[in-house]
């Protein structure tokens, strides 16, 4: 079969491999998609301090089961699924309190097992033990159900920060992550949303496929007092920082409403981590900053809800379908963002 195994930092090739072997206590699938995001690209350039090569990446999962371990039950060949990518132990006391998503013995799909970019792929013990192999709805296809892992961590950061009823809510960045976001705030009952991006063709691009109500490039205006015009001075309820800059951050801040609620969602580069944070803003407006660290396996399965109910839709997000001898194509067109979601079909 083809895969895409990474080596070390810009050395990731396309190659040949046997099928892999199903144990008894796992599940083989026959990849059907694996999309990309950032992190992809992040792996290629500069790799991951959690990937073991060589390994397969690839954490955005869903398929069809092909063979079925004589310890495993409750799934039969033929059942089509999709994968968690961060795993939890299930068993530290973060799992135990129902923390999956910062567990303290987190592992993943594409780091520690091998990942999607393949044409066969082992669903290790770790993931089933967690209940993290997901039975796809029949009205969604494979792709849409791939996107429902990026769409996983949207809904943790959003259940965080809880977007409801008649919020404003501001989005940082453009992206897919972003346009999830947008959607999923509007099916949490938010009233109006707001995307900031830096990069005027994404920022139309997705614009014109999630519809927010009011777009801002920020090379050309200052967000924070248009956030303010458009709120009549009071700042935005909650504010989502779907992308890796300082800056959006610290705008974040200044823009929130008293008693605003603000999600850190994009890590910022690990040579770079700081803020500058007037920190009586946080003390006198009561304002509320939350981080949001990947997802458990409970919001993959309300993910695929989501996207089955077509209360968020995903299928007009996937806007480049690649076959695996062209997955090197796909992270050039992700860094370049030249698509919103990108999806690889093996």
């Amino acid at each position: 079969m083809k895969v895409l195994r990474f080596y070390a930092p810009e050395d990731v090739r396309i190659e040949d491999a046997p099928e892999p072997e199903c144990g008894p206590d796992e599940v083989k699938l026959r990849v059907r998609n694996c999309s990309t995001c950032g992190t992809d690209v992040k792996i290629f350039h500069n790799g991951h301090q959690n990937l073991s090569p060589p390994r397969i990446i690839g954490h955005e999962v869903a398929g069809e089961v092909v063979e079925v371990g004589a310890e495993v039950s409750g799934w039969s060949v033929g059942d089509r699924a999709q994968v968690i990518a961060a795993v939890p132990c299930g068993e530290c006391y973060e799992c135990r309190k129902g923390w999956m998503a910062v567990c303290e013995n987190q592992t993943s799909v594409g780091y520690q097992y091998d990942g999607g970019f393949a044409e066969y792929m082992i669903v290790p013990r770790q993931v089933l033990k967690v209940d993290g192999l997901n039975r796809i709805p029949d009205n969604i296809g494979f792709d849409e159900a791939s996107a429902a892992e990026p769409f996983a961590c949207a809904i943790n950061a959003q259940e965080l920060v809880h977007v409801g009823e008649g919020d404003t809510v501001v989005v940082f960045g453009a992206g897919p992550i972003g346009c999830l976001h947008i959607r999923l705030a509007r099916a949490n009952g938010a009233s109006r949303v707001f995307l900031i991006d830096v990069l005027a063709d994404r920022l139309a691009m997705s614009a014109d496929a999630v519809k927010p109500d009011e777009v801002l490039n920020g090379r050309e205006v200052d967000v924070v007092e248009r956030v303010k015009e458009l709120t009549d001075g009071r700042g935005a309820d909650v504010v989502i920082t779907a992308t890796a800059a300082n800056v959006a951050q610290e705008q974040a801040i200044r823009m929130a409403a008293r008693r605003g609620r603000i999600s850190f969602f994009g890590g910022l580069p690990k040579t770079n981590p700081f803020i500058q944070c007037d920190s009586n803003l946080v003390h006198y407006r009561e304002l509320m900053i939350m981080g949001a660290n990947g997802s458990a396996p409970s919001h993959n399965k309300r993910a695929l809800e989501y996207i089955a109910s077509g209360e968020v839709p995903v299928k007009d997000l996937i806007t480049v379908h690649l076959p695996l001898d062209r997955v090197l194509e796909a992270f050039d067109i992700v860094a370049k963002g030249e698509a919103i979601k990108v999806t690889v079909e093996p």
